[in-house]
């Protein structure tokens, strides 16, 4: 099953887990990116807004982006086993699906709950990923907001899903677009039932596993914004603190979804962080070791690779931050690398520098 959505193309299938289907879909080529199910979610419904479309489209730019939903929503088997909710059936199902799909390793991308099942699957296959990015997460959900407050969210939710819906979305959106808040309470209904939004919200606020993050020694990028209302700043931070081999990227702005706001912010350290060459759609060849690069531009990415600036290669170079620029614009042409860093990495791995 094959839905568009302006330039981006999404295949949608299923595998089974446990008597029960849950839908996946593949968008882009390359190196698998897999995006565990955050706490409720659509395939087919959320592409149909744009600023989604356009982050899952740069998002798969080189890479085989792999987004599913979780047992009991979007486009999954709505009955979900009669067992209460837990993070281990979640991360059950994110094995299953690694397995089926026969990933030997592959990069995950947590956002909010997906990142406990993204952090808790690292922790128990660490051979299985490469790369653990985390946006929006938290290791303690009990500390998200007061006990007062979770257990009146869940029982709205459970007796009124229409206005807990909107209650939510609000909590999303404050200070925003109410058309999208509108829009997202929709994509909640039309995600789950009442009873089952309830469960997954009991299960958020329930989930701790601070425990796990110090034996998890798989690189990590963890980006938060400072703003965040609906999951506080201090919990990124701590999720940062926690993991061994982490870099927090703290980020400007109040939004919790990552297609809100200052996109570009999100994406170029998550692109830079995976370092995984751009789909080549012409054909294009990197150029043999010892022609890809003028002596210029092995002396520039030299620099790059030091950490400087485009400003500060050209005071050191005496040249013009134009002229420094262009030659960084053509070392990533000729490795086929989307950004300076990965260049930089790639032209290391190679002996160029």
């Amino acid at each position: 099953m094959r839905y568009w959505a302006g330039a981006v193309a999404q295949r949608i299938r299923f595998i089974a887990v446990g008597g029960h289907r849950v839908a996946y879909s593949t968008l882009g080529e390359g190196a698998p990116l897999v995006v565990p199910g955050p706490w409720l979610s659509h395939l087919q419904l959320d592409m149909e807004r744009e600023p989604i479309r356009d982050f899952a489209e740069q998002l798969g730019a080189g890479r085989t982006v792999i987004r599913y939903d979780r047992l009991g929503s979007g486009m999954s088997d709505r009955d979900r086993p009669p067992a209460p909710l837990t993070l281990e059936t979640d991360v059950w199902v994110l094995e299953s699906l690694i397995d089926q799909l026969d990933l030997r390793s592959c990069s995950l991308f947590g956002i909010g709950y997906g990142g406990c099942v993204a952090m808790a699957y690292a922790a128990s296959r660490p051979e299985r990923v490469s790369r653990l990015v985390l946006y929006g997460a938290f290791a303690d959900g009990g500390a998200i907001c007061p006990v007062e407050v979770q257990r009146s969210m869940v029982s709205l939710v459970r007796a009124h899903w229409g206005m807990g819906s909107r209650v939510l979305s609000e909590m999303f959106f404050r200070d925003g677009d109410p058309a999208w808040a509108a829009w997202f309470a929709r994509l909640q209904r039309a995600s789950v039932s009442a009873d089952t939004a309830a469960a997954m919200l009991e299960l958020v606020y329930r989930v701790d596993i601070r425990h796990l993050l110090p034996e998890i020694r798989v690189p990590a990028l963890v980006l938060h914004r400072r703003g965040d209302r609906t999951i506080p700043f201090r919990l990124g931070r701590e999720v940062a603190a926690l993991l061994p081999q982490s870099h927090f990227v703290p980020l400007e702005g109040q939004w919790y979804h990552f297609w809100e706001g200052d996109t570009r912010a999100i994406l170029t350290p998550v692109l830079e962080f995976l370092a995984i060459p751009q789909t080549r759609t012409s054909g294009a060849q990197p150029a043999p070791v010892g022609q890809a690069l003028s002596r210029r531009e092995v002396q520039v990415l030299r620099l790059v690779a030091e950490g400087l600036s485009d400003r500060q290669i050209a005071w050191r170079l005496t040249l013009s931050p134009h002229t420094v620029h262009r030659h960084v614009s053509n070392v990533r042409r000729k490795l086929l690398q989307p950004s300076r860093a990965a260049a930089a990495a790639s032209a290391a791995r190679q002996g160029l520098i």
